[in-house]
């Protein structure tokens, strides 16, 4: 792995352990020398996260949405800054640009690039390793009720494996980095790279 891509919230929550997660994650990334791919914000989870890569002298590429850009929500430190048209070409560049995913909390945004990412696993599109940073019990709910899915024959359980959860950044890297690649890459957008 070279590159992980973080969703996450661009709002802080109301935990400070959600801020100081996002830190703590930013740190461990750079520590790594794994580059951060991100939704390229300044504010909120994104920017704390931006933030302690860049502090640590990591390498950060952000990928916004021109209509974000121009509210000045645009990171203005990142080595990287790749403005696109739609919301749609900015999940795929950030598929396309990272080698394994991690949700932070978040809130409907994160939960949609974090359910598109495992659904082009499910469909093998992908075999990028998908983790969940449970942070405090954030996403608690949300497994429950994925395993409520399996037990009622939505979601098949080597679907739901897909998915690698921890509650501190070290460790769910450490699971990403061992899950090893089942099926070819598929590139979902040529060029980006």
């Amino acid at each position: 792995m070279r590159r992980i891509c973080v969703f996450c919230g661009s709002s802080g929550g109301t935990d400070p352990r959600h801020v100081e997660t996002a830190r703590a994650l930013g740190f461990e990334l750079a520590s790594r020398g794994f580059g951060l791919v991100y939704g390229g914000a300044s504010v909120g989870l994104m920017g704390t996260l931006a933030n302690a890569v860049l502090d640590k002298g990591g390498h950060v590429t952000g990928v916004l949405p021109a209509a974000l850009a121009a509210r000045e929500l645009a990171h203005p430190s990142l080595q990287d800054l790749r403005i696109v048209s739609t919301m749609h070409e900015r999940k795929a560049m950030m598929a396309d640009l990272a080698d394994a995913f991690i949700a932070l909390p978040g809130g409907i945004g994160t939960l949609d690039e974090t359910f598109e990412i495992l659904t082009w696993a499910q469909l093998g599109m992908h075999a990028k390793p998908v983790g969940l940073l449970d942070v405090a019990g954030y996403y608690r709910p949300l497994l429950t009720f994925i395993d409520h899915a399996v037990a009622n024959g939505f979601v098949r359980a080597e679907h739901r494996a897909l998915l690698d959860v921890a509650d501190h950044p070290a460790a769910l890297l450490d699971r990403l980095a061992r899950r090893p690649l089942a099926r070819p890459d598929i590139r979902l957008d040529p060029g980006t790279r």
